[in-house]
């Protein structure tokens, strides 16, 4: 992480974030580990890690080389007590992240502190984490609120946060109408599934919104269950800071007009995720093009574009830590979009915008998004959303935070000269819609054109055209009026 190997590289030497330059001289000058080493230590193993050097001046932000008298001895103590659990709750050092480097004639320490894993945080001292865990701000050593090391002691024993039972939840609690375009869609992506003739109950149960523990009988709605087709009262009781923001901002940043479209939990609708993404996909994508491209007699459009933003929005909802102060938000502007969920990184950015590992915080609600067609698998999702977007030459920027609140957002820009805002192509009806319709209609014969219009992402007008194609054809008849009727798929 830094190059030092002269007496010049001192001048490019700035504590900050990921350093912190210590004497290390001890009291008979011999060298000792300085006490606040220990306080660096968890700090930077609980942020994104760093380096310690110690045998380094530091003063008025000049740095010179003290120099240490018996590294190996350092060395040596610093070992034991990263191995003594009453000092330190972890050891994350190898011997290859201590090196003895000379500069200019003397000796120093360079300690490599990696950031700890989901599963080795806390990071904390004298054997008790309340009251001694730290975390790396700026260039200090903050100590953490009780708040934050119970979220971390949460995170560490809960690899899917959202399978917990709530205590006298139920389905009463749900809206009924989220739950049934969930399963619309469900009938659509999944047609002749055996779980589209079960109840919703057991439906519920199958996809993972209800749960019943067998070691001890409890039995009810779980997080997931909630949060996903829940109504915005119930879901506020069971989690009290929750709260799902859309905003279209105006170009100018200093504009009197904040945003020019918002949608947030009003009362006006369930408030639950599901019906956010629903209603927030389409003002994404609603300005992009969508060029007329016919594959086997179907028009694509579904472009890459289309498909970053759908993806970015379910990694969004699935990995937020919906205990963490921060808001679900996400932006529509002219320079491109920004998603941030509440809740930091499970694994580094680096490794997570790489690929091939993933350690999703809603691991049920991943699920159920996969269930529609919707989301990657583990480990593919923020790879495909970069690749999409970085191949049409736009850039794509990750990073989470721990100030104000922790949180992570991923910012995805027009790339220069490009604005966002396109013009739609005339629509077409694609010839495969009427099939999709039929399965849509065996699902659920009480469906609706407008349910239909939003399941399929199309219009009205598209959707009653196809329509009147299958009931020329003699394969579907409407048994009843259009408000309390029902589809009859004729074989």
């Amino acid at each position: 992480m830094f190059d030092l190997n002269t007496l010049e590289d001192l001048s490019l030497l700035r504590e900050s974030v990921d350093l912190e330059c210590k004497l290390a001289q001890g009291q008979n000058g011999q060298g000792e580990i300085p006490k606040d080493f220990w306080s660096s230590y968890s700090a930077m193993a609980n942020a994104h890690g760093g380096v310690v050097l110690l045998g380094v001046r530091e003063k008025d932000g000049e740095f010179s080389i003290a120099g240490l008298s018996n590294a190996a001895k350092l060395r040596t103590d610093l070992f034991n007590n990263l191995n003594n659990p009453a000092k330190v709750s972890a050891n994350l050092l190898t011997d290859a992240e201590v090196e003895e480097v000379v500069v200019g004639g003397k000796t120093i320490l360079a300690i490599r502190i990696p950031q700890a894993t989901r599963k080795q945080k806390p990071v904390y001292l004298h054997g008790q984490p309340l009251g001694n865990t730290y975390r790396r701000l700026h260039d200090g050593d903050r100590k953490c609120d009780d708040d934050t090391v119970k979220r971390m002691l949460a995170e560490q024993m809960e690899d899917s946060r959202d399978t917990r039972i709530l205590d006298k939840f139920g389905m009463r609690d749900l809206d009924a109408d989220s739950l049934r375009a969930y399963r619309n869609a469900f009938a659509v992506h999944r047609p002749g599934h055996p779980w589209l003739n079960t109840d919703d109950d057991e439906f519920l149960r199958l996809i993972g919104g209800w749960c019943e523990n067998r070691a001890n009988g409890e039995a009810g709605l779980t997080a997931a269950g909630l949060l996903m087709f829940g109504q915005w009262t119930s879901i506020a009781e069971a989690f009290p800071l929750y709260f799902l923001d859309y905003q279209e901002r105006p170009a100018d940043a200093q504009s009197q007009t904040r945003w020019l479209d918002r949608i947030v939990p009003d009362g006006a609708w369930s408030g639950n995720l599901y019906d956010f993404f629903r209603r927030v996909i389409r003002k994404l994508t609603e300005d992009l093009k969508v060029p007329f491209v016919l594959q086997g007699g179907e028009r694509v459009d579904d472009t890459p574009a289309h498909q970053a933003l759908r993806e970015a929005l379910v990694n969004t909802l699935i990995h937020a830590d919906y205990s963490g102060r921060a808001s679900v938000l996400v932006v529509k502007q002219p320079s491109g979009f920004v998603f941030r969920n509440p809740g930091m990184m499970r694994v580094p950015v680096a490794q997570a915008l790489a690929g091939g590992a993933s350690d999703c915080r809603n691991r049920t609600l991943h699920q159920m998004f996969l269930f529609i067609n919707l989301g990657e698998r583990a480990g593919s999702g923020l790879p495909k959303i970069r690749s999409g977007w970085e191949d049409m030459g736009h850039a794509v920027r990750l990073a989470d935070f721990f100030e104000p609140f922790e949180q992570t957002t991923l910012k995805m820009t027009w790339g220069h000269g490009f604005t966002g805002v396109l013009t739609e192509t005339p629509e077409k009806t694609p010839e495969k819609t009427p099939w999709r319709i039929l399965d849509a209609m065996k699902g659920n014969a009480e469906i609706t054109v407008q349910e239909l219009a939003e399941l399929l992402g199309k219009s009205e007008s598209a959707i009653n055209r196809a329509i009147r194609k299958l009931r020329d054809a003699g394969q579907i008849r409407r048994i009843g009026g259009d408000k309390g009727g029902r589809w009859d798929v004729l074989p």
